[in-house]
């Protein structure tokens, strides 16, 4: 019997059709309109049916993964574990940026000419981000924690942008699960049990509209990168081709060393193994730029095919979807000194640690969506007194690299969670307990 292609030659395919397809289009300047008002939506709709869950798979399994640890004390101990190994690969991760960047100093090969036409080009950009920094500027210091608790569940839950307060609320309703009594609180929890494998369920309906959304994606970027003025945006993009390099070393170093290292630190998982369970989700983060989105395909990975529990999986990944962006704090150290760098302006040691706690901070609470990166970037800028319009300078070739260090953020939430379950015995011999019929050849 024919046989069918495994899902992520499937989305390699659509990925490698849409470059193709919008380079033709780039090239022959036709059918620009065609890809934006016909092939663009594709990905959109897909986008859109994965964002569509995932406000409903944080909330529902968070509720089920905090009420099945049984008690306060193991709530604690994950929680702990999980939250520690999230900051230490953020910190990890600037530091390794700012030292990448002060090495090969990219920011110093920037033509002058190119600075000032990148400027200009996106000024309208930098303006509007710039107006909600300003708002945040005036808040108080602890107008985050304020922000944490929705004064309206259900208005938090219809934004995914309010992704932190559903997870504050869910996790409450987990920790008052595991104080009434178990009669009352069982049909609640089967409820929310029931709901997430629904919601799973859904995941494998929309991933087989993944390689069309995929080249849809692929071939309207291409496009829309380009513009008008196709040499114009070519010659922009190489100007800055030493800084992307710099950022993507950075981002490589993260997945090839960083993360080997720690998982042979903490399991018995070989990392090969790991990066073939989780090639679906890192070619998603690819796509879509998104944590957030591909959340649902990350959970169903590392269950599938790491064997790792869904107590420990529903806990531990929407949490990171939430609060760890090793990739784009990392790509904030390199573009905070790129900027200044560019400028003429000389960092000390102590910006470039504020830099570091800014960052590390600033990824707590930033939404896995595309773009967020940038309003926490002009945060850190502010911090070492860097104008905030130099964001400008790295707006160009940001959508490529934000589509990079979504990979990073989502190998980081993976890696993560296996580490944590196999410091609670779940990985005896790090062995892939089953394969995910998404992922393999069938008849």
């Amino acid at each position: 019997m024919k046989k069918k292609l495994p899902l992520h030659t499937q989305i390699i395919i659509g990925l490698v059709l849409g470059l193709l397809l919008g380079l033709a289009v780039v090239q022959f300047r036709i059918g620009a309109g065609f890809i934006i008002d016909y092939v663009k939506p594709i990905g959109t709709i897909f986008i859109n049916s994965l964002k569509m869950i995932a406000v409903p798979l944080v909330l529902a399994s968070l509720i089920v993964g905090v009420s099945n640890l049984g008690d306060i004390s193991k709530l604690s101990r994950i929680g702990g574990k999980t939250i520690l190994t999230y900051m230490v690969t953020t910190v990890i991760a600037v530091s390794l940026g700012l030292i990448a960047v002060n090495i090969f100093n990219p920011g110093k090969s920037l033509p002058t000419e190119t600075r000032d036409n990148l400027m200009t080009l996106y000024d309208d950009n930098v303006g509007d981000k710039t107006s909600q920094v300003e708002e945040l500027r005036e808040q108080s210091p602890l107008k985050p924690l304020v922000d944490m608790v929705p004064e309206n569940v259900f208005g938090a839950a219809a934004d995914n942008g309010s992704m932190l307060q559903v997870v504050f609320f869910a996790i409450l309703v987990g920790i008052a699960l595991l104080q009434v009594p178990k009669e009352k609180g069982s049909p609640v929890i089967a409820f929310f049990d029931g709901l997430n494998d629904i919601i799973i369920k859904i995941v494998g309906f929309i991933m087989l509209l993944a390689p069309y959304g995929v080249f849809a994606l692929m071939a309207s970027l291409i496009v829309e990168i380009t513009g008008d003025n196709p040499d114009s945006a070519i010659e922009l993009l190489l100007a800055l081709l030493k800084y992307s390099l710099v950022v993507l070393g950075g981002l490589f170093f993260m997945i090839l060393i960083t993360y080997p290292l720690i998982l042979k630190m903490f399991t018995k998982v070989k990392y090969l193994d790991f990066f073939k369970a989780i090639r679906p989700a890192q070619l998603l983060a690819f796509t879509t730029s998104s944590s957030s989105a591909t959340l649902p395909v990350t959970m169903k990975q590392v269950e599938e095919e790491l064997g790792v529990s869904e107590e420990v999986s529903s806990f531990v990944l929407p949490l990171g979807a939430t609060i760890n962006m090793d990739g784009t704090s990392l790509y904030q150290g390199v573009a905070a000194v790129f900027i200044a760098q560019a400028l003429g302006l000389d960092l000390s040691l102590t910006q470039q640690l504020m830099i570091v706690l800014t960052a590390t901070l600033a990824s707590i609470g930033t939404a896995g969506v595309p773009g967020a990166g940038i309003i926490m970037l002009i945060i850190v800028l502010e911090s070492i007194s860097v104008p905030a319009a130099g964001i400008a300078l790295i707006l160009a070739p940001d959508r490529i690299l934000d589509m990079f260090r979504t990979i990073v953020n989502v190998t980081g939430d993976a890696m993560v969670c296996t580490v944590v379950a196999s410091t609670e015995g779940e990985l005896p011999d790090g062995l892939i307990r089953k394969s995910n019929p998404l992922t393999t050849t069938e008849a």
